[in-house]
């Protein structure tokens, strides 16, 4: 059957591509081709830009460059800054940091090519890595007990540092030129292409822009973007020119495909050599959701292509790592904030009568209770105000959040724009009870209202930021909340904590969702 009449749909007429010549159907293929012959795509619809894309993370010839750079970079300032400042050993001293340096580069993929569109992160990302080379070499201090100061080793770090974001941003001109974001048409049964259009459209910090959408079968999507051709719920001859056409009307490098009962194993894979032989990418649509990238590799057996998927992180050299760098840089973090701790603990104090310190229970790793400590926001009787205020609760799920909450005291509405009031948190994290990253810690009533899937937020310890922190905090809805607590519990590692350090900055700066 090679064409379907649409009920009720703004696509009307025969399947296909509006204004293509009349395509072969199912009906009238011929049967009898050899199985040895090639098969080729249709050439009726041609576009004489394509651009075959590249591999992912194909090698980048510039590697020896970027690792040299870096080697350099940061070993030649440190050595000069610990030498002038009469430190011990500089020359070991800055051959560590950069043999780290370059590691943690090399770790978190900053010699690897990155696909058309794919963010590198810009200037945060190179932060990241410089807060993972901080924890690692502090970590590498305390074993060792080398009697560098402190102050004087950061300072000394800094222009490796200030290099690698020239370089990352020069690097990034070149090669991208202002290259846009990747211009998806989506291919699939109306629900799946419904679900992955509105998701590609409605969330950022990612390189796709879905334009236009070929439906599968008679279903009409209901996604709101331009469908310039329709697929036969039976495989047709007209289906590789029918998404080139769409694709190349509307200007997509990629054509990312939504599986489903329709499109089989045979269907898709004649599929993807047309769209192949036309210079175009495909990008097959997962069911898996909320996995990280990095925890998936495929693999194939018996003709089958697998996807293996490890399991989160729980134990082993991260997880100790984790620790490591929560006890070292919590530890670092009070005596580096001593006096702001000092300033803010008086002003507290002398503006409304109360403790400095507000003491509450919340529950952690294993929905364990513990005491969690921040500076004083609210009025001395907050809590005991909390009911009387329930009816103007502006969350839909057990957290109370309210955005002019009268209880918070003038120098309290400052401490939450500014993130300061969570600063004795750490505390907790030298205690073991928080992580420097995590989750938001719940409060005891928040947890009687959680069911299993809310309850997988207290696999790891709560954390003094976290995606949420970064992410937009309190004008994100509850489930928005829950949705990135659970990914970050199964997706998280070392190097996801560090990059979450560096854009807590930003979040801190912006105060956007602090109330």
């Amino acid at each position: 059957m090679g064409h379907v009449e649409i009920p009720e749909s703004d696509i009307s007429g025969p399947v296909g591509l509006a204004g293509a010549p009349r395509p072969r159907t199912a009906a009238s293929r011929n049967h009898g081709v050899a199985p040895g012959r090639v098969w080729r795509a249709p050439t009726t619809v041609q576009r004489d830009h394509a651009e075959r894309p590249r591999a992912r993370h194909r090698p980048d010839p510039r590697v020896p460059f970027l690792v040299l750079t870096d080697l350099v970079g940061m070993g030649v300032p440190t050595w000069l800054v610990l030498r002038a400042g009469d430190q011990p050993g500089p020359g070991a001293a800055a051959a560590s940091a950069a043999l780290v340096w370059a590691g943690v580069r090399a770790a978190r993929g900053r010699y690897a090519r990155p696909l058309p569109g794919e963010s590198s992160g810009g200037p945060y990302a190179h932060f990241g890595d410089w807060l993972a080379l901080i924890g690692v070499l502090a970590v590498l201090l305390a074993v060792t007990g080398g009697g560098l100061d402190p102050a004087t080793a950061v300072a000394a770090l800094v222009p490796g540092l200030a290099l690698a974001v020239l370089v990352g941003t020069v690097g990034r001109l070149r090669t991208t030129g202002g290259r846009r974001a990747r211009r998806v048409l989506v291919v699939g049964e109306a629900a799946g292409l419904d679900r992955a259009v509105n998701l590609l459209n409605s969330r950022k910090g990612h390189p796709y822009t879905a334009v236009a959408v070929v439906p599968v079968g008679p279903a009409a999507p209901d996604c709101g973007t331009p469908a310039p051709g329709r697929l036969a719920p039976e495989p047709a001859d007209d289906d590789v020119s029918t998404v080139l056409g769409g694709a190349f009307a509307h200007d997509a490098d990629l054509v990312l495909v939504a599986p489903g009962p329709q499109l089989d194993d045979d269907r898709m894979r004649r599929l993807a050599w047309g769209l192949h032989d036309g210079g175009l990418a495909l990008c097959v649509l997962s069911e898996l959701s909320g996995v990280a990238a990095a925890r998936v590799r495929p693999a194939s057996a018996a003709g089958l292509t697998l996807l293996h998927v490890a399991p989160p992180l729980r134990h082993g050299p991260q997880a100790l790592l984790k620790t490591a760098l929560d006890r070292t840089g919590a530890a670092l973090g009070l005596l580096a904030l001593a006096p702001l701790f000092f300033g803010v603990a008086l002003a507290v104090r002398l503006s409304s009568p109360g403790p400095v310190f507000h003491r509450q229970t919340r529950h952690g790793r294993h929905n364990r209770p513990f005491t969690m400590w921040k500076f004083r926001t609210m009025v001395a009787d907050a809590e005991a105000r909390r009911e009387e205020l329930s009816a103007a609760n502006e969350s839909e799920g057990p957290m109370f959040k309210m955005r002019r909450d009268p209880r918070v005291t003038r120098i309290g509405h400052a401490l939450r724009r500014t993130s300061l009031d969570e600063l004795p948190q750490l505390l907790n994290v030298l205690r073991g009870d928080m992580s420097l990253v995590g989750p938001r810690p719940p409060l005891p009533d928040e947890v009687s209202r959680y069911d299993e899937r809310e309850l997988r937020r207290l696999a790891v310890r709560p954390g003094l930021t976290g995606l949420w922190q970064v992410s937009g905090r309190s004008d994100l809805s509850w489930q928005e909340t829950v949705s990135l607590d659970l990914w970050y519990v199964d997706n998280w590692s070392v190097a996801t904590d560090m990059g979450l350090l560096a854009r807590t900055v930003r979040a801190v700066t912006d105060g956007r969702g602090a109330y």
